[in-house]
């Protein structure tokens, strides 16, 4: 987890210092907070994991969906070597990460043609995907 919020904190500095995304005043040193932003993190399960023909064709439409013009930052990603514990879920076959300056850019990208095409076109590939969304607390 550690990690995780280590390379979240590197990206939401990289894209307020790019001017992309307000930070909170009330950030502490070392500590970048944003304000408005939401946060969509996807994880597909592939009907075969081990199939990296399968595997490769989705990095490749999901590298293929980041041209929506609403997505601010982006990581596609696999399972970390991290150590298992109960809390560390290791089975999924790729994430996906975007962050948007706020709902209506998330709202934007769902009915994009791009977004709509990507999952005619990939959806016979998984067997479970799970979404989580986030905006601030």
């Amino acid at each position: 987890m550690k990690n995780r919020r280590s390379f979240l904190k590197k990206l939401a500095a990289g894209a307020a210092v790019a001017g992309l995304l307000p930070l909170s005043k009330n950030a502490s040193a070392g500590e970048v907070q944003l304000k408005g932003a939401l946060i969509h993190h996807v994880y597909f399960w592939l009907k075969e994991p081990n199939n990296e023909v399968h595997k490769k064709q989705l990095v490749k439409a999901l590298n293929d969906l980041l041209k929506v013009e609403t997505i601010k930052l982006s990581h596609i990603g696999f399972p970390a070597g991290t150590e298992s514990r109960d809390v560390v879920d290791h089975s999924y076959s790729v994430s996906y990460m975007t962050m948007f300056e706020d709902q209506a850019g998330q709202d934007a990208y769902q009915v994009h043609p791009l977004h709509v095409k990507f999952v005619e076109e990939n959806s016979h590939l998984w067997e479970k995907v799970v979404v989580y969304d986030s905006v601030d607390a």
